[in-house]
C-alpha cells in the first residue's frame, strides 16, 4: 500500500489541542506501518517549519519520531515542501531520514502515471503572490532571515502563517467549480501533452476526486485540521479515506 496525506500544519496556533492534533496523526502512522511499501507527504505537514544552522523548530518530537520509525524500518518516505514548510535544509533528510522533494514529481507506482505536488503556484497567475513565492524560495532572504534570533525568526513565522490562513479560510474547504479551480485547470492543460493517471494535491484544504474526460483522474487530498483524509493506493486502485479513530 502506498500512503498520500497532506496539510496537517502542525503547530498552528489556532488548534486547541495541539498535542492530540499531533498524536492522531502519529496513531495514522503507527496503524499503516505494518503495510506501507511507501508514504507521501505532499506540503504543509508543518504550520511553519525553518531550520536555522543548530536549532530546528521546538515540538513534534512525536511525529518526528514515528517518522524516524518509518524511515529506519525501510519504509520510504517522502516529503514535499509546502508553502507554509519550505525552509528545510538538510535536517529531516539527514537526521529523519526523509526524501525531500521541492518541485512537482511525475513517478511510476504500481505500472501508473502519478503527478505529485503540493500544488502552490501551479498556474496561479497572481502577481502578488507569484512575488511573495519568489521571496520565499529565495537563497538570499533565506540567508537573511537566518539572521533572526531563533526565537523572534519563529514567532514572526508562526504569527505570519496565522494571520494567512485566517486570511484564507473562507476560501479552504470550498470547491469553486471545475472552471475556476486552479489546480484542476493544471491538470487539464498538463495531461494534454503528458499521460497521467493520477494528479495528487495538497494546498487547498479541499477533500475532492475528479475523473477528467480523458480519463485522468485529480484528487485533492483534504487537510489533517479537520478533515484527516488521506488516499491510499493498493497498486490497482486509489481511494480516498478518512481516519476517524
Amino acid at each position: 500500500m502506498i500512503y498520500f496525506l497532506s496539510d496537517a500544519h502542525l503547530g498552528l496556533l489556532s488548534i486547541s489541542d495541539p498535542r492530540e492534533h499531533e498524536i492522531k496523526l502519529v496513531r495514522f502512522l503507527d496503524s499503516i506501518k505494518q503495510n506501507a511499501e511507501e508514504v507521501y507527504l505532499l506540503g504543509d505537514m508543518f504550520d511553519f517549519w525553518f531550520e536555522y544552522k543548530k536549532v530546528i523548530p521546538q515540538g513534534f518530537t512525536r511525529f518526528l519520531g514515528k517518522l524516524a520509525e518509518l524511515t529506519d524500518a525501510g519504509i520510504p518516505v517522502h516529503f514535499f515542501t509546502g508553502n507554509h514548510d519550505l525552509w528545510t535544509f538538510g535536517y529531516l533528510e539527514k537526521e529523519i531520514g526523509l526524501i525531500v522533494h521541492r518541485r512537482p514529481e511525475l513517478v511510476e507506482l504500481g505500472g501508473k502515471m502519478f503527478f505529485l505536488a503540493h500544488g502552490d503556484g501551479l498556474n496561479d497567475t497572481g502577481k502578488s503572490f507569484k512575488l511573495l513565492r519568489k521571496i520565499f524560495h529565495s537563497r538570499t532572504c533565506q540567508k537573511l532571515f537566518s539572521y533572526f534570533p531563533p526565537r523572534l525568526g519563529m514567532t514572526f513565522g508562526q504569527l505570519w502563517s496565522k494571520n494567512n490562513r485566517e486570511k484564507h479560510s473562507t476560501y479552504d474547504n470550498v470547491y469553486l467549480g471545475e472552471d475556476k479551480e486552479i489546480l484542476i485547470q493544471f491538470a487539464k492543460q498538463y495531461s494534454e501533452h503528458t499521460a497521467v493517471d493520477y494528479f495528487l494535491f495538497g494546498h487547498r484544504h479541499l477533500m475532492f476526486d475528479l475523473q477528467l474526460k480523458n480519463k485522468s483522474r485529480v484528487v485533492l487530498l483534504g487537510d489533517w485540521i479537520t478533515q484527516y483524509s488521506y488516499a491510499v493506493f493498493d497498486g490497482k486502485e486509489l481511494t480516498v479515506e478518512q481516519f476517524l479513530s
